[in-house]
């Protein structure tokens, strides 16, 4: 039987451990997912060794940019991005198990914000500066929309929520967030951006997807704002991740 798992610390509910046993069950494909709790990355090793039907893990925080010097490869978007989530198991030469390292946060944030952009979406603020709001960054990159990043201290390339001026939210209408305020049980929390400057013409999109709407999308949409959640975002990139580790 082929295993497939996620490695993080901690993990608690994980998605992609229901997600992949259901599929499996539904589709009738010889495997199993597994989750690997792991305390330090470095126990990879053991994890490879002790179960050699692996054929691909999942990664989890906080290891999706310290994982990547145990990887023998790592493709393009995911060394732009600098993380990887996915990593694909190949024997090589005389059996030797070689670990490619993916990032498939971007294909399933392309995917689903694409539908969505239109001529009006020129420029994005990006929330959060840990590791999402990098595949972000290459994801809009890509669809040819540049970004900043925003954060509650100054950094480089980047600006604080109180440098948003009524000139920087007037062009900059695609906002996504990747941090974690709002997210349940903190529901009545949300990031500090000029809400009152939202229009017609704004994109909200937030990484998170509990509670299904959160203040952020909830203003933004009294506001006449497009809304969106990262629930379909997280299922599209567990398509790709399936995808990648068929190949």
């Amino acid at each position: 039987m082929d295993k497939y798992g996620l490695i993080g610390y901690p993990l608690g509910h994980s998605f992609s451990k229901t997600f992949f046993n259901q599929k499996f069950e539904a589709e009738n494909i010889d495997a199993e997912y597994l989750n690997f709790e792991i305390a330090n990355v470095k126990e990879i090793r053991n994890v490879c060794k002790e179960n050699p039907e692996l054929k691909g893990l999942n990664v989890t925080l906080p290891y999706k940019t310290q994982i990547i010097p145990y990887l023998d490869d790592i493709d393009d978007d995911a060394r732009r991005i600098g993380a990887v989530n996915v990593i694909k198991f190949s024997r090589g030469l005389f059996g030797k198990l070689k670990l490619k390292g993916y990032n498939s946060d971007i294909i399933g944030f392309k995917q689903s914000i694409e539908p969505l952009l239109n001529q009006s979406h020129r420029k994005a603020l990006i929330l959060g500066t840990g590791g999402a709001s990098r595949a972000v960054f290459q994801g809009l990159k890509q669809l040819g929309i540049g970004s900043t990043l925003v954060s509650r201290s100054p950094r480089e390339f980047g600006i604080t929520y109180e440098a948003i001026t009524p000139k920087i939210m007037s062009q900059y209408t695609v906002i996504v967030n990747t941090t974690p305020v709002g997210m349940y049980p903190h529901i009545e929390e949300c990031p500090p951006i000029p809400y009152e400057l939202l229009t017609s013409n704004h994109l909200l999109y937030d990484l998170l997807y509990n509670p299904d709407e959160t203040l952020f999308m909830k203003i933004g949409k009294e506001r006449g704002a497009t809304v969106k959640n990262g629930l379909e975002m997280l299922i599209l990139q567990a398509f790709e991740a399936w995808n990648i580790w068929q190949r």
